[in-house]
C-alpha cells in the first residue's frame, strides 16, 4: 500500500510538476509566438512603409532615391514581385531600359499574372528596337486585357517596324471592328497601305481618320504628302495649313507648304514659309536649299549664294548645291569662284557635259584658252563614248551616296525639293511616359503663376489658388472652361490637346460671328488662355492686346500677356536673341496689373520671378515679401524667396524659407534644403 501510495504520490507529484512545466512552456511558447508575430508584423510594416516611401519618391520624380528604397525591400523580401516592378518603372524613367527589362523579367518570374509587367517590358524592348520580343509581351498582356486599344496600337507599330504588313493589317482589321471610331487605327491602316505603295487606299483611310479626329496634325501632314505626290498643290496647301495650325513648330510642314505655294505661283507665301522654317530650325538643310532656289528665281542672286554656302557647309559634297552656286557665281561675276565649283563637280563626274561646257566658258572669260579647249575636247570624247556605248554608268548606290538630300539630276538643278516625310510621326502609347526626370543638380525657381483651365495642386497638401477678379470673370462671362490660376504649364494628354484646339476653333467662329466684341470680349480672353495652354503664345498675345483695347482696366489681360511674353522671351534668349526691350514690356504689364489689382499675391510673385531671373534678388525678395503678406500659405513664394536669400549669401535665412515651403506642401523644398546644406 505504501508503495502504491508512494507510487501514486510520486505519480501525482510528477504530474503536478509536469503541469507547471507545461504551463510555463505554454507561456514561453506564447511569448515566443507573440515575439515572432511582432517581429513579422514589424518586418511587414517596415517593407510596406519602404514601398510606400519609394512610390512617393517615384511620384516626385526622384527616381534615384526611389530605387534605393526598392533595393532595401528586394534585399529583405526578394520573392515579392512589386518592388522589382516599381524599380523597373524608376529605371525606365531614367532611360535604363536594359535594367528595367531585367527587373520586369524577374517580376514576371515571381508573378506571371500581372499584365502591367508585360506591358512595361514591352516598352523596354521597343526602346531597344527588340520588336519581336515586344510583340511577344504585348501578346501576353492583350490576353489579360483584350479591350485596351493602346496595347493593340503599340503592337501594330512594332509589326510595321518589322515590315510584317500582313500581321499589322490583321491587327488593324480587329481594331477597326472593336473601335469603329478610333481614328489612329485608320491612320495606321493608311500607313501600311502607303508602305505597300497603295496611295489610293492610303488616302481613303487618312480621310476617314481625319473625319473622326480633325485635330491630328501629323495625319494632316501625311495626307498632304499624297497630295504633293499627285501634284494637287492647292489641296496640299490647305492640308499643310491645318497641320501647321495644330503643330506650329514642325519644320517639314513649312518646307512642304512652301513647295505647294510655289507651284501655285504664291512666291511670297513660299518665301515666308522658308523664313519661318529657318526661324524654328536655323540649321534645316532643305529650307536653305529651297529658299536659295526661290531666291534665284526672283533675282536675289547674292542672298541665294548665302543659302547655298550654308548648304555646302553642312554637306561639302552636295553636287546640286555646288552646281547652283557655280551658276550664280558666274552670273554675279565671280568667275574664278565658279571655275572652282565646276571643277569640284567634274572631279566627281568626269563626263558631266554641262559642267565641262560651263567651265570652258569661264576659262575663256579669264583668257585661259588652252584649258577651255581641253574641256571642249573632253566633251567631244564623252559624246563619242556615249555613241559607242563606252560611257561609265553610275549605280543606284553611287547615286544615293552622292545625292545627299537633293536630287542628283542636273536637269532639275533649279527645282525645289520636298521634305522626306514618308510616314506619320508616332509615339508609343504608355502610362509610363509621365514627366521627364530632371537630372540637373541646380535648384531652379518655381514657375510663374498664370491663367489656365485646370486647377493647381502644389503637392501632397492641396492648395487652391484664388483671386477675386478671376472669380468675377467666371461669374460674368460663364466661360465654357472655368478659369483657374496655376503655377507653370500643365502637360496635356492627347485628348486634352484635342479639346483645347476644338475650343479655339469654336471661340474663333463665335468671335468672327460677333456683332459686338465689346459685349463679347470674354470670348477673346478665353481664346487667349486656350492658346497659351497649347503654348501658342504669339496668338495669345495678339488676343490679349485686342482685349486690352476693349477693356484697358483688366488686370487679368495684362497679367496673362506678361506671362506669355515672358515665356517667349525665355525661348528667344535660349537662342541667343536680345530680349531686353521685350523684358521691359513684361515688367510694364505686371506693374499695370498690380496697379489695377494690388491685392493679387500672384502678380507680385511673378514680378519677383522676373527680378530673380535677372539676379536682382533684393527687388525679388521685396515682391515675395508682399506676396506672402497677401497670402501666407503661398508655398512657392517662400520657396523662391529662400533661393533668392541663398543667392545673396543668406543661406540660413534661405533654408528657413525653404522649410516653410515644405511645411505648406511643396516637398521639393526638402531636396533643395539638402542640396544647400551640403554647400554650407
Amino acid at each position: 500500500m505504501f508503495i502504491l501510495a508512494l507510487g501514486k504520490s510520486v505519480g501525482y507529484m510528477t504530474f503536478c510538476i509536469s503541469g507547471r512545466i507545461l504551463l510555463r512552456m505554454r507561456k514561453c511558447l506564447l511569448s515566443l509566438l507573440l515575439l515572432l508575430m511582432s517581429v513579422s508584423a514589424s518586418a511587414q510594416f517596415r517593407t510596406d512603409r519602404l514601398i510606400d516611401v519609394g512610390r512617393s519618391a517615384l511620384y516626385y520624380e526622384d527616381y534615384v532615391l526611389s530605387i534605393q528604397y526598392f533595393n532595401q525591400v528586394i534585399l529583405v523580401k526578394p520573392y515579392l514581385y512589386e518592388p522589382w516592378f516599381l524599380r523597373a518603372v524608376a529605371k525606365f524613367y531614367l532611360d535604363d531600359y536594359v535594367g528595367a527589362e531585367k527587373d520586369c523579367s524577374e517580376a514576371i518570374r515571381l508573378n506571371p499574372y500581372i499584365p502591367d509587367l508585360f506591358e512595361l517590358r514591352g516598352l523596354c524592348n521597343i526602346k531597344q528596337n527588340k520588336f519581336d520580343a515586344a510583340i511577344a509581351d504585348y501578346d501576353k498582356t492583350i490576353k489579360f486585357n483584350p479591350y485596351n486599344k493602346n496595347l493593340w496600337f503599340n503592337r501594330v507599330l512594332c509589326k510595321i517596324e518589322k515590315k510584317d504588313y500582313d500581321a499589322a493589317n490583321a491587327d488593324l482589321d480587329s481594331m477597326m471592328t472593336m473601335w469603329k471610331t478610333y481614328a489612329k487605327a485608320y491612320s495606321l491602316k493608311a500607313e501600311v497601305c502607303m508602305q505597300q505603295k497603295d496611295t489610293i487606299e492610303g488616302a481613303k483611310f487618312l480621310d476617314k481618320s481625319l473625319e473622326l479626329d480633325p485635330y491630328d496634325g501629323d495625319v494632316w501632314a501625311y495626307r498632304a504628302m499624297i497630295s504633293l505626290s499627285r501634284r494637287e498643290w492647292k489641296d496640299a496647301d490647305t492640308q499643310l495649313s491645318k497641320a501647321i495650325h495644330l503643330k506650329p513648330t514642325t519644320v517639314a510642314n513649312y518646307v512642304n507648304r512652301a513647295l505647294a505655294r510655289y507651284n501655285t505661283n504664291n512666291l511670297r507665301g513660299a518665301m515666308a514659309d522658308y523664313d519661318k522654317a529657318l526661324e524654328i530650325d536655323p540649321n534645316n538643310f532643305l529650307a536653305h536649299y529651297n529658299r536659295g532656289q526661290l531666291r534665284v528665281q526672283v533675282g536675289d542672286d547674292n542672298r541665294a549664294i548665302e543659302d547655298f554656302n550654308y548648304v555646302i557647309s553642312l554637306e561639302p559634297d552636295n553636287v546640286m548645291a555646288i552646281y547652283n552656286r557655280a551658276l550664280l557665281l558666274e552670273r554675279t561675276g565671280d568667275v574664278y569662284g565658279a571655275i572652282k565649283d565646276y571643277t569640284r563637280l567634274i572631279d566627281q563626274y568626269p563626263n558631266f557635259w554641262a559642267g565641262l561646257n560651263n567651265r570652258a566658258r569661264c576659262y575663256r572669260k579669264v583668257g585661259m584658252t588652252a584649258k577651255a579647249e581641253l574641256d571642249e575636247f573632253r566633251i567631244f570624247k564623252a559624246q563619242m563614248d556615249k555613241h559607242y556605248g563606252r560611257q561609265q554608268r553610275w549605280s543606284k548606290q553611287q547615286k544615293h551616296d552622292v545625292r545627299k538630300k537633293s536630287e542628283i539630276d542636273f536637269d532639275k538643278y533649279n527645282q525645289l525639293v520636298v521634305e522626306d516625310e514618308a510616314s506619320v510621326q508616332h509615339e508609343y502609347s504608355s502610362v509610363y511616359r509621365g514627366r521627364v526626370q530632371n537630372r540637373k543638380v541646380d535648384v531652379v525657381l518655381q514657375q510663374m503663376f498664370q491663367l489656365s483651365f485646370s486647377p493647381y495642386d502644389n503637392a501632397v497638401k492641396s492648395y487652391q489658388a484664388y483671386d477675386n477678379e478671376v472669380e468675377k470673370f467666371n461669374f460674368e462671362h460663364k466661360p465654357r472652361y472655368r478659369l483657374y490660376i496655376r503655377c507653370g504649364v500643365k502637360s496635356l494628354s492627347e485628348q486634352d490637346s484635342r479639346d483645347v484646339f476644338a475650343l479655339i476653333d469654336t471661340l474663333s467662329a463665335e468671335i468672327d460671328a460677333s456683332r459686338d466684341l465689346r459685349h463679347d470680349k470674354g470670348l477673346i480672353l478665353q481664346r487667349a488662355v486656350a492658346n497659351s495652354v497649347v503654348q501658342n503664345y504669339a496668338d495669345a498675345i495678339n488676343d490679349l492686346t485686342a482685349y486690352i483695347q476693349t477693356d484697358s482696366m483688366s488686370s487679368l489681360a495684362y497679367w496673362q500677356r506678361a506671362v506669355c511674353q515672358a515665356r517667349m522671351n525665355e525661348y528667344d534668349a535660349s537662342r541667343g536673341k536680345d530680349v531686353g526691350m521685350k523684358a521691359a514690356r513684361v515688367i510694364s504689364d505686371l506693374d499695370m496689373a498690380i496697379r489695377l489689382n494690388p491685392n493679387n499675391a500672384y502678380l507680385y510673385f511673378d514680378r519677383g520671378n522676373l527680378y530673380a531671373s535677372n539676379k536682382d534678388y533684393v527687388k525679388a525678395i521685396k515682391d515675395y515679401d508682399t506676396a506672402i503678406k497677401l497670402d501666407p500659405n503661398l508655398a512657392e513664394a517662400y520657396y523662391n524667396r529662400g533661393i533668392s536669400n541663398i543667392n545673396l549669401g543668406k543661406t540660413d535665412v534661405g533654408i528657413s524659407d525653404l522649410s516653410k515651403a515644405g511645411e505648406r506642401g511643396l516637398y521639393d523644398a526638402y531636396s533643395a534644403i539638402k542640396n544647400y546644406r551640403k554647400k554650407k
